[in-house]
């Protein structure tokens, strides 16, 4: 029997997925209990809609990101951590602190897509990476740290 399933089920398929499974597994457990549907004609057209439109909102966000990146291309983030006399640096700016600054100049980025592998503890110029849409659209936070004075 023909079913189109509802939601991932392991070793089984994909939500959204067409698959061929025995009469009595796809009436007595996964028909039963949500986890797919009959396949037929006006379910198939459901189906193929619904994939449009999903398709169509893919399209829109990963636009959105595009201006997103392009506008923190152009951003530079300072910060300022206090030294010492032979200039070490004391502190440090993490994730948390490079989010709360992107919401003050009006970016809602989440704070857990900005990949940072240890936390900015040097002078100068540094590149942040964040991942705008499922890892295919990447933008660059300038972030410029100096000297407390």
């Amino acid at each position: 029997m023909k079913v189109i399933l509802l939601k991932d089920i392991k070793k089984v398929g994909k939500k959204d997925e067409v698959i061929e499974v025995s009469d009595g597994y796809a009436r007595n457990y996964l028909i039963k209990r949500n986890l797919a549907i009959a396949y037929t004609k006006g379910s198939q057209k459901v189906l193929n809609e619904q994939l449009a439109q999903k398709a169509e909102e893919e399209k829109q966000l990963k636009a959105e990101a595009e201006v997103l990146k392009a506008k923190l291309e152009k951003m530079r983030l300072e910060f300022t951590l206090s030294t010492g006399k032979e200039g070490q640096v004391f502190g440090s700016i993490s994730t948390k602190q490079i989010h709360q600054a992107l919401l003050n100049q009006g970016m809602e980025v989440d704070k857990r897509k900005i990949h940072l592998d240890a936390p900015v503890s040097s002078l100068g110029m540094t590149n942040v990476e964040v991942d705008l849409y499922k890892g295919q659209v990447i933008g660059t936070i300038h972030v410029h740290v100096s000297e407390k004075r």
